[in-house]
């Protein structure tokens, strides 16, 4: 994610080096492109998910409903889609992705302070 002012550059690309060797998790993960296509697709799978679950779960309760496994799959597929976006070096998908995990997380410690507050009594 270097700055790269060399002239001729793809327009879209321009201000980020996206050679293999610049990669940030390239480095420590060693994967090949398809399987990084796998992870996203995996990862974008699992954010998906999320609405099925969602779907499904309300129309079982004849109203709408988010269960807490909604956010779990949110935060796994954020989880995955943010390791994919740094891989690609893609800043609005970095912020996108990853702003996203503080909700989720959050929501996540809401629905379990209760329990772990009852359990420190």
């Amino acid at each position: 994610m270097l700055v790269d002012d060399r002239p001729g550059d793809d327009p879209a690309t321009v201000g980020f080096r996206t050679d293999d060797k610049c990669r940030l998790i390239d480095s420590a993960l060693m994967l090949s492109d398809a399987q990084w296509l796998a992870v996203g697709l995996a990862g974008q799978a699992l954010f998906s998910a999320r609405f099925v679950l969602q779907w499904v779960r309300s129309e079982k309760a004849g109203r709408s409903v988010v269960p807490v496994g909604f956010w779990y799959l949110s935060a796994g597929g954020g989880l995955v889609l943010t390791v994919y976006a740094i891989r690609l070096a893609d800043p609005v998908f970095i912020l996108g992705q990853g702003a996203g995990l503080l909700v989720y997380f959050r929501n996540l410690w809401l629905i379990h302070r209760p329990r772990l507050e009852l359990h420190r009594q």
